[in-house]
């Protein structure tokens, strides 16, 4: 008896050790962290006529600053730049009036192109009247300087004072050749930012960006809604990155001006796709003008912080843009652009995310930031903002995972993964989608350049490992094809115009999956004692390799 007595005893000592070693049990994310009513509440809220657009600089950037830094205190999660949820955004906003005129001449003959029919100009310098007059046109092919691909569309030609007419995406859209830049994929290159960087560090006055709507991702009415509207750009002294008028032209305008040249537009078309192109002086000469009235404004990223409980100095980053394009002027309709999937849906995710770990015990190691940009419409303005003046730093910054136009619609076979083959975080990705029974693909349309046109972007340029995930086109009940006609209705109704709009019909089951794998990914990122890197084939890897040394994982 007395043995046994002992026995027990050990037994019982045993098993009261073995439970104080042992990891406390963790609390998985019930339904009521990402569920769907909450999910449509912030939606329907954010997208509500009450928040006009949720442009910068309004009373609708106003009433979603207050709405989401209300939530995160709720949360409880902490300010995340000192003692504020808000980083200020020094921004300048150059409104273009409708009367904008653009006339090319030459070889006898007048072409006047009508604003918003065959063409839209802006200037982003902070001047009332931005001109040209007899400014040379040039064709600069795809107007690209890439050493790494040994290209020069500028080699050879003085741009000074001239307008360049250039092509969308980049020669390997153009050749759909897989040796000539990425084939089909879009690189950094083909985005229209960098061609109108690029020709002002050329010297050019001003630049014309020939659209296609297959090559850009972009509608033509897409294009007007984005465009005509006030234009946004970083506060600076100094006018650097842009022309004196950028603009965009239609494929059928660009067509004729290259007949009045005597020139064929095909033929060059070609030719700019091919190594050793040189750019050609098109005998024409622009005439341009466009008044605008200028204000400067502060605009506000929110961070919320949830503290790691062991790992605080390493942060894992879920981020969101929360604007749109506002309203449209009077003298164009005052038309609402609500915004419900870009990007009302994605800022609501967040909110979903943020609930979800809040409620998660024990607490994740790391600490996870929450970040909602301002400007992601207006050239990623709140994302570089915030990559260049990081509260936290970028090279202790484990990844950044980017919740954008989420996809709205029933549970798909597949993700896909924007970027597929950049980093190991697919890795992190595969694992999770596996335990839902999905299977990673990468972007269907990997010619729109999207992996360079969110928010993420402006991290991945500074080294930082990002993903850009949301469900595939294989719908689970109707098939990849079905998936493929929404992505094009909704590029064709919606994408940046008055139909982006909320319904109680939405589906949004494939929709709090995706969530709930964002959640799954995080999760194990904020508990791993690893810093994933770029794969050595990408061109991120260095970058990333120069912020981490002499740093220990």
């Amino acid at each position: 008896m007395e043995s046994n007595r002992r026995l027990g005893a050990l037994a019982l000592l045993a098993g009261v050790l073995v439970c104080a070693c042992a990891p406390a049990p963790r609390r998985m994310p019930q339904s009521t962290d990402i569920d769907e009513a909450g999910f449509r509440q912030y939606v329907a809220r954010l997208a509500s006529d009450e928040f006009e657009g949720r442009r910068p600089g309004t009373i609708g950037e106003t009433k979603t600053v207050e709405l989401l830094t209300a939530r995160f205190q709720a949360l409880g999660l902490k300010p995340g730049n000192g003692a504020s949820y808000l980083q200020a955004v020094p921004m300048i906003e150059v409104l273009p009036a409708a009367d904008a005129a653009l006339s090319v001449s030459g070889h006898a003959h007048l072409e006047t192109l009508r604003y918003a029919k065959d063409m839209v100009i802006w200037s982003k310098r902070p001047e009332a009247l931005a001109s040209l007059k007899r400014s040379d046109l040039v064709f600069a092919g795809y107007g690209i300087v890439a050493p790494e691909f040994a290209w020069n569309d500028y080699a050879g030609i003085d741009v000074h004072g001239k307008t360049v007419l250039v092509l969308t995406n980049d020669p390997g859209h153009g050749t759909h050749d897989p040796h000539i830049f990425h084939g089909d994929s879009m690189t950094s290159y083909g985005r229209w930012v960098y061609k109108v960087q690029e020709a002002a560090r050329q010297g050019a006055s001003g630049i014309l960006l020939i659209h296609d709507a297959g090559a850009s991702g972009l509608g033509w009415q897409a294009v007007v809604n984005s465009f005509t509207g006030p234009q946004l750009d970083e506060a600076s002294p100094e006018p650097a990155g842009h022309t004196l008028i950028e603009g965009w032209l239609t494929g059928q305008a660009a067509r004729a001006l290259f007949a009045q040249a005597g020139l064929d537009f095909a033929a060059l078309s070609l030719a700019a796709a091919s190594p050793g192109f040189k750019a050609v002086a098109m005998g024409l000469g622009v005439d341009a003008e466009v008044h605008s009235s200028i204000r400067t404004l502060t605009s506000s990223n929110i961070i919320a912080v949830l503290p790691g409980r062991t790992h605080r100095r390493e942060y894992l980053i879920y981020m969101a843009h929360w604007d749109h394009l506002g309203r449209a002027a009077a003298a164009a309709g005052g038309a609402l652009y609500p915004g419900a999937v870009d990007n009302a849906s994605g800022t609501a995710g967040l909110l979903m995310l943020a609930q979800a770990f809040a409620r998660t015990r024990p607490a994740p190691e790391r600490t996870l930031v929450f970040l909602a940009f301002t400007g992601g419409e207006s050239g990623l303005l709140g994302s570089d903002w915030y990559a260049a003046h990081p509260p936290f730093p970028l090279s202790d910054t484990v990844a950044v995972l980017n919740l954008d136009a989420l996809r709205i619609g029933g549970p798909t076979r597949d993700v896909t993964v924007f970027g597929y083959g950049q980093s190991e975080l697919d890795g992190f990705i595969r694992d999770a989608a596996a335990l839902q029974g999905r299977e990673l693909h990468p972007d269907p349309t990997p010619e729109k350049g999207l992996y360079f046109r969110s928010d993420h972007f402006s991290f991945a340029k500074r080294g930082v490992p990002v993903v850009y995930a949301k469900g595939g086109i294989d719908d689970s009940a109707r098939g990849p094809a079905y998936g493929l006609a929404l992505i094009e209705d909704y590029d064709a109704h919606r994408y940046r115009q008055p139909g982006d709009t909320y319904t109680a019909d939405w589906d949004v089951r494939g929709t709090l999956e995706d969530l709930r794998l964002y959640y799954s990914v995080g999760l194990r990122l904020s508990q791993t004692r690893r810093f994933p890197n770029w794969y050595p084939t990408s061109e991120f890897r260095k970058i990333r390799d120069r912020s981490r040394e002499g740093s220990s994982d």
